[in-house]
């Protein structure tokens, strides 16, 4: 048996126990991950809470994110063997548990430098991010990117890929750690604190705007998005909504 984080109702943090389970049967084309860590995202909180679009049958163990060396294989799985460091992209029986059931195409390799703490905080930003910049936006190599809400998980990310494919990225944050992150990772960065920072940032684009930007707190920010940020055939991806809002498409 091992341990792991259960929720047997939705609700606040309160519901998270942890409980001693059995190993499961594997099946196979399944993996046995012992886990060294794993990745905590706002969406886990969405769906432990019940108030997710998609909800998954109780009890369940939480958790997408994690890292860790595969224990165990299936007897239809060539891909990977005992002892390799994976990363992964998912799992069918949760990661916020000592070990962790997935299918081999769910596992990563994680490079020899890559902690694996940082191997737990790859997928769910790393995949956001990206989804955003190219599935969504179509963004383009000398394209300016605002990302409204930089330092956080998925903020960052978008920042490291949009840099990396040649897009001039401009990012907001508050804090003065998340603004040296930015900075940090190839971004000019504007603090979403201070009255009139959208000034700075169209002064910064020569008053045009940006041709995308990646919205982390929409119920806040996506008026002045819309009205002021945003360039001429601009694109707008809400990424991060906590609220409610009301705005006027045609201002």
């Amino acid at each position: 048996s091992f341990r792991a984080v259960q929720v047997s109702e939705f609700g606040g943090p309160e519901v998270l126990k942890v409980v001693s389970v059995d190993e499961p049967e594997l099946q196979q084309d399944e993996v046995l991950v012992t886990m060294k860590a794993a990745g905590v995202n706002p969406v886990d909180t969405y769906i432990r809470s019940g108030s997710y679009v998609r909800k998954p049958q109780l009890p369940y163990t939480p958790g997408a994110d994690g890292a860790g060396i595969v224990e165990k294989v299936g007897s239809k799985v060539s891909t990977w063997k005992v002892g390799d460091r994976v990363y992964l992209a998912g799992s069918v029986s949760g990661t916020y548990a000592e070990k962790a059931i997935c299918k081999g195409s769910q596992l990563h390799l994680l490079p020899k430098n890559v902690s694996f703490d940082e191997g737990a905080a790859i997928y769910t930003p790393y995949a956001t991010a990206y989804a955003a910049l190219f599935h969504r936006a179509n963004a383009k190599p000398g394209e300016t990117i605002l990302v409204h809400g930089a330092s956080g998980g998925v903020g960052l990310a978008a920042v490291q890929i949009a840099v990396s494919q040649g897009m001039r990225v401009l990012g907001t944050a508050s804090s003065k750690e998340g603004l040296e992150a930015i900075r940090n990772n190839g971004g000019e960065s504007f603090n979403h604190r201070e009255e009139g920072y959208e000034q700075e940032i169209l002064d910064a684009t020569d008053n045009k705007g940006a041709n995308v930007i990646l919205e982390m707190l929409s119920n806040v920010n996506l008026e002045r998005d819309i009205s002021k940020l945003i360039a001429f055939r601009g694109r707008v991806v809400i990424i991060g909504c906590r609220g409610t809002i009301e705005i006027n498409p045609r201002a």
